[in-house]
């Protein structure tokens, strides 16, 4: 604190200001409202006397008011010195059990890596029985694996040589418990999934801004993270507002070339907790609802056009938007795009910004098909 005032502080030399800047921290996240309202019990008891204390405050004991005047003085006459402590125990109760039957759980567990503690229960009560000792329950066994810190083996990595390849997990930004879009831009998650068409595989990337509900999806025959990179700079073409945050799940695609490309636009990248697709489930559900549209009403034509083209963009157009000129979707180069482009809209009947489900948008359908060169 010294050293920040002596060197950076503008208002260095005026008498009082730290006591002034630490009072007001201490107020804005130190003071709880109980030590106020104990703090003005005191004042009134030293105002007004004990006995009319106690008969104002009914539910406060003489040998409270004693103990809180104890530790104010203590703490210097300050008020947070009223707040509430923790009032777990300095010497808690210890699980003191055989070493014997410690070594044995732990013999079990070399033994058979990662076997839980319901499993090791029956081998255990065997050996505790033939030595005439205590059994713990499956539950305890759980708490003594605890306490000897958990011995567990972690899966190893081996490659196609037969060699254990080092580990690294790397560590990601995970999306926010209330995490909540409140602008076009401000989230927009992604997702893939592969798909089989008459025996051609492609890769379905789609996209959902979670405010607006624009969505775009885009069909290629490669996982790679180069084309999640590659769909990222047409999304950032048709979308008509920048983004501030990307929401994806952990796979690979969404890695290496797509990360870099999202640091070097300077976005956040959240990633979902590993098996909880619930919390991409924006983007989820738009590619539900336009594999089941396209498998409904155009299959045999989309299936023709996906396993005879390279790709495939759909997207929903905001209420207003006539032309698709007016939503900036065609200000990509063309020469990008191999062979033929099929762009699919939908619109609905929100304005731009508005909450409706990617079902309840198919009102008018307006299929451009354009010749891109070879």
């Amino acid at each position: 604190m010294e050293f920040l005032f002596s060197r950076f502080s503008i208002i260095r030399g005026i008498k009082g200001f730290r006591r002034v800047y630490e009072d007001a921290l201490r107020y804005r996240y130190m003071i709880t409202e109980k030590a106020l309202e104990r703090a003005r019990i005191l004042a009134f008891w030293e105002k007004l006397g004990l006995d009319t204390t106690l008969e104002a405050f009914p539910k406060t004991k003489r040998r409270t008011l004693f103990l809180w005047k104890k530790n104010f003085l203590e703490g210097g006459k300050k008020i947070d010195a009223l707040s509430e402590k923790k009032r777990t125990p300095k010497t808690k109760r210890k699980r003191l059990w055989n070493a014997l039957i410690l070594e044995e759980i732990r013999r079990i567990r070399e033994e058979h890596p990662n076997l839980g503690k319901d499993k090791i229960f029956p081998p255990l009560l065997r050996f505790c029985t033939e030595r005439d000792l205590t059994r713990p329950t499956a539950s305890t066994i759980g708490r003594l694996i605890k306490d000897m810190g958990g011995p567990r083996r972690f899966p190893k990595k081996i490659s196609h040589f037969g060699r254990v390849a080092q580990t690294r997990r790397r560590k990601v930004l995970r999306k926010p418990k209330h995490l909540k879009a409140e602008y076009p831009g401000h989230i927009v998650s992604l997702d893939t999934v592969e798909e089989y068409h008459n025996g051609s595989r492609r890769y379905l990337i789609t996209a959902t801004d979670i405010y607006s509900r624009l969505s775009f999806a885009w069909a290629t025959h490669s996982h790679a993270s180069l084309a999640a990179r590659h769909f990222f700079s047409f999304l950032q073409r048709v979308f008509p507002f920048p983004f501030v945050s990307v929401l994806t799940d952990n796979g690979s695609e969404f890695a290496k070339h797509f990360a870099e490309e999202v640091n070097r636009l300077h976005l956040l990248h959240y990633h979902t907790y590993p098996r909880t697709p619930k919390m991409n489930a924006h983007v989820e559900r738009f590619r539900m609802s336009f594999l089941i549209f396209i498998s409904l009403f155009f299959s045999r034509i989309f299936r023709f056009l996906i396993t005879s083209f390279w790709t495939i963009f759909s997207g929903s157009i905001p209420n207003g938007c006539t032309t698709l000129s007016e939503t900036n979707v065609l200000r990509y180069n063309s020469s990008q795009v191999n062979r033929m482009t099929v762009i699919l809209f939908w619109t609905g009947s929100a304005k731009m910004g508005g909450r409706i489900h990617p079902r309840d948008k198919i009102l008018e359908l307006c299929i451009l098909i354009m010749q891109a060169p070879y």
